[in-house]
């Protein structure tokens, strides 16, 4: 059954939600997770963008994000089914399990050399496994939490797990100042992620079985149509609660944006800038700036659910779209390093709380039995809408990133996801 948006102003805070066995226990496997996910993704992006026996350009890295995001962006509703169908404990071990596994494998690729569509093939395992890891947690966390309590539990956890990824990320780029930035050194650098997921099985392992649901079950006895339906039980669950319709479309407008700045800022932090003063340009200065915006994604998991209880969710949601607008236009169209990353600060956290609001309206707003199908349609539906605005950007950008036309068109993406998700509460309202 779906939990009254009422629930939203409890004042529950992360002190009491740890005082429960079940939910540090899933707190802790998303971190191990996390940390994993941060150490593979920083220690690919150094085996293929800053590794000298390697070269890219704006579309080889578009042709990265379409190969890691897109295959996935097709399973993804079928692992939604899955999540709605399997007990979720036996999920997160084997899921984490095999992670492991692809992870070994595409460290292997690097350290031989290989490149192109056997490297991402490999990546995109790894990377979809992960996401369908995320989902599994997300949709479990209800289970292991008071209803009053899920806006809270979730932004502490999202929070803290995309924190501990960034802390991954740093502990990548340690790893490769020991091991070397040769492709031999990359490949060690990303093995190391597979510790995270074998600890995150281990840690999910404790869990009774049946704990994390479903609670209950509406497929077909038949696994094949059950799997087969998942985009469309996802999408129609989706509609009805508009809460998370408009979400999502607030979420589109982030994600474009967030694509062309991301693609921008990778190509100036490896062509264009240089070092200034403390600021570091290439992997030291990407490593600068994924620590201001994991400082971001923590100041927005202690303000989020203050902002939703003060303001509401209407609010606090165009009110992120607003000041990420402002700082993509204020902070990063000049392209000067350290506006740039005060830019990654601002954009990240203001993302963080839109995220929130919206994995909130999902946990909130949509029925159990269907909570992984909508969380896996959401993972599709964003990752079809950065890759798309990746491909477009890589197409006009120039080698060194200095585009001022693409952050414009990037700022204007998020005031008309603003109209649009005011638009679209118009009928939750109605």
């Amino acid at each position: 059954m779906t939990i009254s948006a009422g629930a939203e102003t409890s004042r529950q805070g992360p002190r009491e939600l740890l005082k429960d066995p079940d939910f540090r226990r899933l707190l802790f496997t998303r971190f191990a997770a996390s940390w994993g996910d941060g150490v593979f993704r920083a220690g690919l992006a150094g085996a293929v963008l800053f590794n000298p026996e390697r070269g890219a350009n704006p579309l080889a890295i578009a042709g990265g994000f379409a190969a890691l995001l897109l295959p996935y962006s097709v399973v993804g509703p079928f692992a939604g089914a899955l999540l709605d169908r399997w007990d979720r404990r036996r999920v997160l071990i084997f899921a984490n399990l095999l992670r492991g596994l692809a992870i070994v494998a595409a460290s292997a690729a690097v350290g031989l050399g290989f490149g192109g569509l056997g490297l991402f093939s490999l990546a995109l395992a790894a990377e979809g496994i992960s996401r369908f890891i995320g989902s599994g947690l997300s949709a479990s966390l209800p289970h292991v939490v008071r209803a009053e309590s899920v806006v809270t539990a979730n932004a502490f956890a999202t929070t803290l797990g995309s924190v501990v990824a960034v802390i991954g990320g740093g502990c990548a780029i340690g790893l490769r100042a020991l091991f070397g930035g040769d492709d031999v050194g990359s490949a060690e650098t990303t093995a190391f992620a597979v510790v995270g997921t074998l600890v995150s099985a281990f840690i999910a392992r404790g869990f009774a079985r049946g704990v994390l649901g479903p609670s209950v079950v509406d497929e077909p006895t038949n696994p094949v149509l059950a799997v087969a339906r998942g985009l469309a039980d996802g999408a129609r669950h989706a509609w009805r609660a508009p809460s998370v319709t408009a979400g999502f479309l607030a979420l589109f407008a982030h994600r474009a944006s967030f694509g062309v700045s991301l693609l921008v800022t990778v190509l100036l932090m490896r062509n264009y800038f240089t070092d200034h003063g403390l600021f570091r340009a290439g992997l030291p200065g990407l490593g600068q700036m994924a620590a201001l915006a994991g400082t971001g994604l923590l100041l927005a998991g202690l303000l989020t659910a203050r902002l939703i209880r003060r303001f509401g969710r209407l609010r606090a949601v165009l009110g992120s779209l607003l000041l990420a607008a402002i700082a993509q236009s204020a902070l990063g169209l000049p392209m000067v390093l350290p506006l740039a990353l005060l830019a990654s600060f601002v954009i990240t956290g203001a993302g963080q709380v839109l995220k929130l609001c919206v994995d909130s309206s999902i946990q909130l707003d949509v029925a159990d039995e269907a909570r992984g199908r909508v969380f896996a349609l959401y993972d599709t539906l964003f990752n079809i809408t950065q890759v798309a605005a990746v491909s477009l950007a890589a197409l006009v950008v120039p080698d060194d990133g200095r585009a001022p036309g693409l952050l414009i068109a990037a700022t204007a993406c998020y005031l008309v996801g603003g109209a649009g998700y005011a638009l679209a509460r118009r009928r939750a309202i109605r």
